[in-house]
Parts: structure tokens; C-alpha cells; sequence
């Protein structure tokens, strides 16, 4: 436990100074959402709810890209630096470091909740209910499996600027075309088709229907699930091909 608890600490400091989680998970969102609810506000006919609706966006929008982001380019810099076989000849076990890997992401994705919905209040006042707030919050973090699986898939990359490239323009694609810069009725329909496929967009759903007092579809939940176990498979499989390479 000892062990788990300092492999934490030093993942969630090594991500605190990663100048891409605060540009990309905090900077930017918080910039989008004050942008897009005190700039671009002409005819909008339920400005408390489009600010609730948005603030739902960006926090989707930042912990989608910590997951994607954060997590693979780490990972493919510690294969590259030969910190992952260092690992191997300590006491500190596979399992050991992946799991605190993933408790210190996740702790990461609750600081940035917090951050970004604080930003929502103080900015533009946003009132939810206890509940709204709590099990949004909850979705946005457990419903984040999905891009963490595809983070984990990506820092099985070997070259890191490929590895960057990708999951920047991964993270840019699915934020665009799933919804959360712009809500998806004004998308085009050729676009919107492609949308309804996507996991970010059924991430951003799910928040949005609980500000609107509603509980995430079952559509929502069954494709992250099918996300998930597609892209932790095709993780395994990569890190047994890399292994035994």
C-alpha cells in the first residue's frame, strides 16, 4: 500500500508539471467557456441553460483530453527514456505501477472537475441542483474509462512526436465532431451522422441530459462500455506484441 501510495504522489506531480495537461485541460476550456457564454451569445434562448450545457462541454472537453493526452505521451516518453524497463528490475510490479497510474489519472480528472465547474459558477453564476452536480461530476469521471483505454493504447506507440501527433489530433477531431465546441443541432447532417458513432459525443451526452434533469441514455452508457473493451483489448494486445518483441 506504501508503495502504491508514493508511485501516486509522484504520477500526480509529474502530471501537475506537465505543461500540456494546464494548457489543454484547464487553460483552454476555461478560455472556450468564457468565449463561447460572454461573446457568442447572440440569439440563444435559455442562456442559464446553454451556460450549464457548456460548462458540461469543456469539462468533457478537459478530461477527455488529460485521458488521451496526458496519459499516452507519458507513457511513450517512460518507454523511450527506458524508465519502464527500469521499473522492471524494482520491487515496484507491472500491476502496481499501472494501477497507480490509473488512480493518480483519476485523481488528476477530479481536480480538473472541480476546477472547471468552479470556473462555471464564478463566471457565469451556474446553478445546478446538489444531485446535477454530484452525479455529473461522476459521470464525467467514470464515463472517462473509454479515453483512458485509448491513452493507454497510444503510449504503447514507439515514437513519442507520432505518438503527440496523433492523440493531438485525435483528441481535436473527437471533441469537434462529437459536440462539445458546438452543440451538435448545429453541425452539419453529413457531420452529425458520424457524431452519433463517436465516444465523445455520448461522454458530453450523458452530462448534458442531467443538466436537463435527465438520467445519461442507455445508448450512451452501451457504446463507452463497447469503447472500452475494444480499446483495452487492442491495449493488451499492443503491450504483448511490444514485450515480446
Amino acid at each position: 500500500m506504501k508503495m502504491i501510495k508514493k508511485q501516486c504522489q509522484m504520477e500526480i506531480i509529474r502530471i501537475l508539471r506537465d505543461p500540456y495537461y494546464i494548457f489543454w485541460s484547464l487553460f483552454m476550456p476555461i478560455v472556450f467557456y468564457t468565449i463561447f457564454t460572454k461573446i457568442f451569445t447572440n440569439n440563444i434562448p435559455n442562456p442559464k441553460l446553454w451556460h450549464a450545457h457548456y460548462l458540461m462541454s469543456m469539462t468533457t472537453f478537459s478530461v477527455m483530453g488529460s485521458a488521451i493526452m496526458n496519459l499516452g505521451i507519458r507513457m511513450v516518453e517512460e518507454n523511450q527514456k527506458g524508465w519502464a524497463t527500469f521499473i522492471r528490475v524494482t520491487p515496484l510490479s507491472n500491476a502496481v505501477y499501472f494501477f497507480s497510474k490509473m488512480i493518480a489519472q483519476t485523481v488528476i480528472h477530479i481536480l480538473s472537475v472541480v476546477v472547471i465547474f468552479t470556473a462555471g459558477i464564478i463566471i457565469n453564476k451556474v446553478i445546478l441542483s446538489f444531485d446535477q452536480w454530484l452525479f455529473s461530476a461522476l459521470w464525467i469521471i467514470i464515463a472517462s474509462f473509454p479515453f483512458l483505454a485509448i491513452g493507454t493504447l497510444i503510449g504503447h506507440m514507439k515514437n513519442i512526436n507520432a505518438a503527440t501527433a496523433l492523440s493531438n489530433i485525435l483528441y481535436l477531431l473527437l471533441a469537434f465532431i462529437g459536440g462539445m465546441w458546438m452543440p451538435i443541432e448545429v453541425i452539419p447532417e453529413s457531420v452529425k451522422k458520424i457524431s452519433q458513432w463517436l465516444p465523445s459525443f455520448h461522454y458530453g451526452n450523458g452530462a448534458w441530459e442531467m443538466v436537463r434533469g435527465n438520467s445519461p441514455e442507455w445508448n450512451n452508457v452501451f457504446i463507452l462500455l463497447v469503447y472500452f473493451i475494444v480499446f483495452i483489448i487492442l491495449s493488451i494486445y499492443r503491450r504483448k506484441k511490444l514485450v515480446n518483441s
